[in-house]
């Protein structure tokens, strides 16, 4: 593990126990997609990184942000409905489940297409 995946770790590791689980739910389904990312932490928030930032994910009071840019808001509109949006980023609240299907294709054209945040 290098220094900037131990920094993952950590920052899951500071978050509250119930919500540790959901963060290492993320990260598994974008390392599904991005195995080659390098993952930091950007903007205080776990990052993936390939020549530029991918995606980013972050734990807060009520929800887990997604940061894939306005781009895929707007590409993923319909999908993401339920949830509500801002410019660049979904909220998932911690009280449904997490839409981790959703959140590997969201974070596969996020890779493919070279739009990011």
């Amino acid at each position: 593990m290098d220094n900037y995946e131990n920094c993952i770790v950590q920052y899951i590791l500071d978050q509250p126990e119930r919500i540790r689980p959901l963060l290492n739910q993320i990260r598994d389904s974008i390392r599904k997609v991005l195995p080659n990312a390098e993952e930091r932490i950007s903007w205080r928030m776990p990052t993936y990184w390939d020549g530029h930032n991918i995606i980013h994910f972050a734990a807060f009071k009520n929800h887990i942000g997604l940061y894939p840019g306005p781009d895929a808001i707007v590409y993923f509109a319909e999908e993401l409905k339920e949830y509500k949006t801002s410019k660049g980023a979904i909220q998932f609240p911690y009280d449904r489940p997490l839409p981790l299907e959703l959140i590997t294709r969201i974070t596969a054209w996020c890779y493919e297409t070279g739009n990011h945040h």
